[in-house]
């Protein structure tokens, strides 16, 4: 049971699917009642995502976290995420605790794991409990899913722990919204049933009177209100948790200087948030290219983190991503690595281990001399430094990746972060590689990146006022269309 000397009141945010809108949905609660004066902290109970973020106490939690977190004027903290599974094949992840790797299981066996991980949700809970009025959760995927309702601990096995009220949320614009916001709740305990005080409906396109004929069944058949139809958003950027946004930029002024960068979408992309800031820049046209699809002439090709850069190095060399690169660079073209981006341009990767797979080694693309050896301790740390070549531009970042790099010519140096050195320049300044993950993300640092690839006029472009202007946005939108006073009504017990 919840702590009886607790001083804040949880709300937990549930979805009838995965991208149903939870995530988004916190975000906007946070800073909704964060503007309202309260002390408020996102939690999720567990997360499984390839993005992550660094702590400033190199712990690791979601992406959507820092996010929202973000959202309460917070600096994000292990304890808003305290079970992070990170895939690493089709049945297998790496299980992090309170920021740190414990171990790699399959599913099977983290199922029976799960009474383990309770407790450590439960620990970081209770320490939010203590400091903050509010805490708001977010679920994962469905609460719903049968077979994985035993030893629940991210859905309905957490909110009868911590006893505690729930919205459910669904996505209209995937269809039959009715359908899964009633099945959702009759496939429930009726216990759990009771939890969930209103429903909430995402992403409506059109006339919001057309539903009401449905929402009034709803309320009717389950005796739950429906507290709000929240319009689709077309100008909200806010990080995605797991997916690859296929949002495009709004680079559409055909009269302003632009450069074009690909990435491709290697099948164990990690941190693909990465290249948000690229992707919303308005000079930038940036293209994922997945597997089967032709890779096209471009200023700039990122390689991007992976979590499993053996496998991905093999990936990109079966679907001729080597020779393309070649050719890419023979016309000039500028390359960049990205964390495994920057492990795949080197000489070689060993993974004596195991840890990312089969132990071995495999040759790298060959365009610095360096190696990089994985081991068993993952380095996490937020990093603040300046271009080498270029000392009065700041750069910051984050570092996530299991790989020690050694061989890097200090005279190559990209970045300098205090006594230490980051990434590689090549001799003739067309390839360069860092660790550094989020490193577009700040305007000056963007800026100089753009430039070196190929950008000839500037035009003021700030990522993370954009950031702020969504997550305000999504506040006021909220406000505007939930039924606040009965939200309200749920936390001021």
């Amino acid at each position: 049971m919840q702590d009886n000397n607790k001083q804040a009141i949880t709300l937990m945010i549930q979805g009838t699917t995965s991208d149903a809108g939870k995530s988004v949905l916190v975000a906007g609660l946070c800073r909704l009642f964060y503007r309202k004066g309260l002390k408020v902290v996102p939690f999720k109970p567990q997360n499984m995502a390839l993005n992550s973020a660094v702590t400033e106490n190199g712990g690791e939690i979601g992406r959507a976290q820092a996010v929202q977190a973000q959202a309460c004027c917070l600096k994000p903290h292990t304890d808003m995420n305290p079970v992070l599974l990170k895939p690493n094949s089709d049945t297998g992840a790496q299980v992090i605790i309170h920021g740190k790797a414990v171990t790699e299981m399959d599913a099977r066996s983290y199922h029976a794991y799960k009474k383990i991980a309770m407790t450590s949700v439960l620990q970081s809970h209770q320490r939010l409990c203590r400091q903050y009025d509010l805490i708001i959760v977010e679920g994962a995927g469905s609460p719903a899913e049968i077979n994985l309702r035993e030893n629940d601990i991210a859905n309905m096995g957490f909110a009868e722990a911590v006893d505690c009220p729930v919205l459910l949320v669904s996505d209209i614009d995937k269809g039959g919204v009715f359908a899964h916001l009633y099945g959702t709740l009759k496939l429930l305990s009726p216990s759990e049933q009771q939890r969930i005080k209103g429903f909430i409906i995402n992403k409506f396109r059109g006339d919001v009177t057309l539903l009401e004929p449905g929402n009034h069944w709803l309320a009717e058949s389950t005796k739950t209100p429906v507290l709000g139809i929240l319009p689709y958003l077309h100008n909200l950027h806010i990080e995605a948790e797991d997916a690859i946004s296929s949002m495009p930029g709004e680079n559409s002024d055909s009269t302003i200087d632009t450069i074009k960068i690909i990435v491709p979408v290697l099948p164990r992309i990690s941190n693909h948030t990465d290249f948000d800031a690229l992707r919303l820049h308005p000079q930038v046209e940036l293209l994922f290219i997945r597997q089967g699809q032709t890779i096209p002439a471009a200023d700039l090709i990122i390689l991007p983190g992976t979590k499993s850069v053996r496998s991905d190095l093999n990936w990109l060399i079966m679907n001729g991503w080597d020779s393309a690169i070649k050719k890419h660079l023979r016309y000039g073209g500028k390359l960049m690595g990205i964390c495994g981006g920057l492990q795949i341009l080197g000489h070689a990767i060993h993974d004596p281990l195991g840890i990312e797979g089969a132990a071995g080694s495999s040759q790298g693309l060959g365009y610095f001399n360096y190696q990089t050896t994985l081991n068993a301790n993952k380095q996490l740390k937020q990093v603040k430094g300046c271009f080498r070549a270029k000392q009065h531009i700041n750069v910051s970042g984050y570092e996530i990746h299991a790989g020690s790099t050694t061989g890097i010519d200090e005279h190559l140096a990209l970045i300098q972060i205090k006594d230490e050195m980051d990434g590689a320049a090549s001799d003739d300044g067309q390839i360069i590689v860092t660790y550094l993950h989020g490193i577009f993300d700040h305007p000056e640092a963007c800026e100089h990146l753009l430039i070196w690839a190929g950008l000839t006029a500037k035009s003021a472009y700030d990522y993370r006022e954009l950031q702020e202007q969504s997550i305000n946005l999504l506040a006021d939108t909220l406000e505007a269309h939930l039924d606040i006073t009965a939200i309200t009504s749920l936390i001021d017990k």
